[in-house]
């Protein structure tokens, strides 16, 4: 890794650390919750190895980013305002897009708010449809609740302070470890005050292959050192995003092509109604320039680390068909 630049850029107000490698068009990378930069760090290598710039951020309130104080510093139009203005840093009108995650979601709105910056999109996880609908009669959270209760971490990320305090009773390293090679299938969901045997009970005693000690000690000092607040102010303006971006209900992505990458145990492709929404003409629909659907068998939420050269030839072989 210590063949990638590691710089800080001034963006729409505030300090955000960018990592880099190579040259050629741009690709960006975004990450997702609880990642950093640094999920990124084998598709940053796979990539400038074949002729791109491989850029990846810490986004707003996550790593060497700044972290604004105020919960609404992290609405969308915030967050796209942190994107748009790295792609004018970086000196091109367009840029590949590979996101995953809370990235995957910013890649939707900026696909849909700035076509004209962005060449192509490769999605991981998280397909258009979660989150970007807008339901004037019942608010995000009402919605998690219904389908699957109390404990479903949007849910209870909500209260300020509160989900810090509940996280800050668990070892980071446990915490990442937890996190990052869960396999369980369903909705997240945090037990009241039980972290401990929170979102992946069966936490293993050894690492997967594909995360090393040293994978895990570089998240942990960047968590210990920023804290989980920023992270977790994405989700506590989900309510107030539904009503800045009331003027695109019911807009589409028409303007950009775009592959979908999930894992055939991501908790995401396996909420209720998921599947359907992807396979059966719903997901389409909404995005008429989907042009792949791509299922990693046996691969869990975490797939671009956890199928790394997998999801690395399926970017560059999906990018290639769209010229420098």
């Amino acid at each position: 890794m210590e063949s990638i630049v590691h710089r800080t850029v001034e963006v729409n107000g505030i300090k955000m650390h960018v990592a880099e490698k190579g040259e050629g068009p741009v690709v960006l990378f975004l990450h997702g919750f609880p990642e950093l930069w640094y999920s990124w760090r084998h598709q940053i290598l796979h990539l400038s190895s074949l002729g791109y710039r491989a850029v990846a951020p810490d986004l707003r309130g996550y790593g060497d980013s700044d972290t604004p104080a105020p919960i609404t510093a992290y609405t969308c139009f915030h967050l796209l305002g942190d994107i748009v203005a790295l792609i004018d840093s970086l000196g091109v009108d367009k840029v590949f897009l590979v996101a995953h995650d809370w990235g995957a979601i910013l890649g939707w709105y900026l696909c849909l708010f700035r076509p004209d910056r962005v060449k192509a999109y490769v999605c991981l996880s998280v397909p258009f449809r979660p989150f970007l609908g807008r339901n004037p009669q019942q608010k995000t959270v009402d919605i998690f609740r219904a389908l699957y209760g109390e404990d479903y971490y949007i849910c209870r990320f909500q209260e300020p302070g509160k989900m810090e305090a509940e996280l800050a009773r668990v070892d980071t390293a446990y915490l990442m470890k937890n996190i990052l090679t869960t396999r369980h299938s369903g909705p997240p969901i945090f037990p009241k005050g039980e972290y401990g045997t929170g979102f992946n009970p069966h936490t293993p005693d050894t690492l997967p292959s594909w995360l090393t000690q040293q994978d895990l000690d570089y998240f942990v000092t960047k968590f210990n050192k920023s804290g989980f607040s920023g992270g977790l102010n994405y989700y506590r303006n989900l309510n107030l995003n539904w009503e800045l971006t009331a003027a695109w209900t019911g807009v589409g992505i028409e303007n950009v092509p775009v592959k979908f990458i999930t894992g055939s145990v991501d908790l995401v492709y396996n909420s209720p109604g998921m599947k359907e929404y992807v396979h059966n003409g719903g997901f389409k629909k909404d995005v008429p320039t989907l042009e792949e659907v791509v299922v990693l068998e046996g691969v869990a939420h975490f797939s671009n680390q956890e199928a790394a050269e997998n999801v690395s030839n399926h970017i560059y072989h999906f990018l290639k068909k769209f010229g420098p």
